[in-house]
């Protein structure tokens, strides 16, 4: 019985991929879900998503800043962001109408100039809010620091201790929105009501960058409710300036966890891509086992085939959320008979291989297959995700080590003394780009370039580059990855000729007659770039804005007939005061220095703002710009 369901197995999987081409097999097969389960999102339409709240507190559609007033938060009535301003009446704090324990947490917040404010978990341990911009080294009580713990009775002094500084200072400018995703575990009690683990924050990220691993909590924060709980509220620090939040959204976890049971595994020798019929193929070894790895493939160098078969414990009922991992090789999974993901032939870690599953509550039977045909790599991994359910691996420890967030120091490029330049391919916007150029201060303002269309890629703030993916395995990638926190702009051509207003930009499929005059390095080893659009010269230096965080432009253009200059594309661009622009639904500014013959547009085309502008034929010289 057990070799027919076998052959009936692979059989299935042969026609299947057999009967199509590789790319429709994989889009038929195993269609490309949402990586993740969906969260609970707090609606913003009214304050019912929250409870003891207090005036100072309201729901509206937007806000906005003036950067050159303390504490200013201008609002215009509606729904879709929760604002606070206190005042001497008002300054209660807010909290959810949900308690949580564990809880992966996410949301956007918008700080004024000098303002200051908190998220409390459970009500008890603070992750600090606070304009730190300019600050060069944080500590706990800038944006994003598990702030310090306070004891009263200690001398004056001494009485904060504990409190974890952010990794770096990955706080924007105030008056853009900033993204924060925090994974926290609560404490944990025995029967007695006894605490026998403190909690912790497994991870949190700022602006995307991971500021905070594995810190925990020898109890609650200064400002925090005293006694520790197994469950408690959201609390939102109303109290200490004004401050805006959208987007809170988050997934509360149980503790529990999907398990194996009843595992057998069967080893072939095999060589082939593709899925072979098993019944060809002689078996070297059968074996019951309680884990499941990539390293049980024996022999140097092996090519072998596993197959896995057993029982998912399931602790309740509802969707799962399957991703399997495979580094250089094959796999399937198959759950009660279903072929749910299938790789068949030559997979890397980069492709995505999920899928969504409804399971009831109890232990349901399970296949799985790796095919390790290439020799000289291996590894695998499968995680799952589900009601309740944290995502966490199924695969032993020792079967695929991806360390999210570590870095190889010996792959990270830092500059220390003076400006540092390195030549790559880039990805940006999924797309990787083969030409490109990424520049490093010692001050930690970094951008990458694309020097075959001339355009800007993405600008940065912390640490500057990893080249691991240039190196190791052979370099086949040859990518470089920024280090910190990214913003990313258009990457189109920078110049091009429209003929009328509503023309639509080029891309950088379509061909421009782009012809580069290569690089050269000022005093202090700011590159300065050289090129031509048909009979236009263009020279672009970009700098480092370094009293502040950003980037300055300063570009000088020769040209024969009228061109266009793109600044900046977003979802949104308004206009703020003395040429300065809000970019991309709050992502970053720029400040433009208008003239009588230049002053940029925003155009609205397609859905999408773009500030252009127009370059009227002869000498120009153009400065703005780019702060986050």
């Amino acid at each position: 019985m057990k070799k027919r369901n076998l052959y009936l197995i692979f059989t299935t999987l042969v026609l299947i991929t057999s009967c199509s081409k590789r790319k429709e097999f994989s889009k038929d097969v195993v269609p490309k879900v949402q990586s993740i389960l969906p969260f609970e999102n707090v609606i913003m339409n009214d304050m019912s998503g929250f409870q003891d709240k207090s005036n100072n507190w309201r729901i509206v559609k937007s806000v906005s800043v003036n950067p050159l007033e303390k504490k200013d938060l201008k609002v215009i009535e509606g729904v879709g962001v929760l604002w606070n301003k206190p005042d001497e009446s008002n300054s209660g704090n807010l909290f959810s109408a949900f308690e949580h324990g564990d809880i992966e947490f996410e949301c956007d917040i918008l700080m004024p100039v000098g303002s200051n404010s908190g998220i409390y978990f459970q009500s008890r341990y603070e992750i600090q809010l606070l304009d730190s911009w300019v600050v060069d080294k944080p500590t706990y009580g800038d944006m994003g620091g598990i702030y310090q713990r306070w004891d009263s009775s200690k001398e004056k002094g001494a009485q904060g201790y504990e409190g974890t500084s952010p990794k770096f200072n990955a706080s924007k400018a105030p008056g853009l929105w900033q993204s924060l995703k925090v994974i926290f575990h609560a404490p944990r009690f025995d029967s007695s009501g006894n605490k026998v683990k403190d909690a912790w924050f497994e991870k949190v990220f700022l602006n995307g960058a991971l500021i905070h691993e594995n810190v925990v909590l020898s109890g609650p924060t200064r400002g925090g409710k005293a006694k520790e709980v197994s469950t408690a509220p959201l609390m939102f620090q109303g109290d200490h300036g004004p401050v805006a939040f959208r987007n809170i959204r988050y997934k509360k976890y149980s503790g529990q966890q999907v398990g194996l049971t009843d595992l057998r595994m069967l080893e072939y020798e095999n060589a082939r891509p593709k899925f072979p019929h098993l019944d060809s193929l002689k078996v070297i070894r059968d074996i019951e086992t309680d884990s499941i790895s990539a390293v049980m493939a024996t022999g140097r160098r092996p090519q072998k085939l596993l197959y896995y078969s057993g029982k998912l414990v399931i602790p309740e009922s509802g969707e799962y959320l399957f991703d399997y991992k495979i580094n250089r090789g094959g796999g399937a999974l198959l759950i009660q008979s279903d072929t749910i993901i299938s790789m068949n032939g030559n997979y890397n870690l980069d492709s995505l291989n999920v899928a969504k599953v409804i399971l009831e509550k109890g232990e349901v039977p399970f296949q799985l297959i790796y095919n390790k045909h290439v020799p000289w790599q291996r590894g695998f991994g499968l995680y799952v995700e589900g009601p309740g359910i944290q995502k966490h691996q199924l695969h032993a420890e020792s079967s695929l080590v991806l360390r999210e967030g570590e870095i190889d120091l010996n792959y990270v490029i830092n500059p220390i003394k003076e400006t540092v330049t390195q030549r790559s391919f880039w990805i940006h916007n999924g797309e990787k780009r083969t030409h490109c150029i990424s520049i490093g201060h010692p001050k930690g303002v970094n951008y990458s370039y694309d020097l075959e269309t001339g355009s800007l890629l993405q600008a940065w703030g912390g640490n500057f580059m990893n080249t691991k993916k240039m190196w190791q395995g052979r370099g086949e990638k040859q990518l470089g990855e920024p280090l910190g926190f990214v913003i990313s702009m258009h990457g189109d051509p920078e110049f091009a000729y429209l003929k009328t207003s509503s023309s639509a930009w080029p891309d950088v499929h379509e061909t421009q007659d782009i012809k580069q005059l290569g690089y050269s390095f000022d005093s202090i080893r700011n590159p300065v770039f050289s090129y031509r659009i048909n009979e236009t010269f263009i020279t672009n230096k970009i700098a480092p804005i370094l009293k502040n965080r950003g980037l300055e432009r300063e570009i000088y253009i020769e040209n024969s007939k009228k061109i266009t200059h793109k600044i900046a594309e977003g979802e949104s661009i308004t206009t703020l005061q003395n040429g300065l622009y809000i970019v991309n639904n709050e992502s970053f500014y720029i400040d433009f220095k208008a003239t009588d013959k230049l002053k940029p547009e925003i155009r609205r085309i397609e859905g999408i703002d773009q500030l252009l502008l127009e370059i009227p034929a002869g000498s120009q010289s153009i400065n703005y710009s780019i702060i986050w």
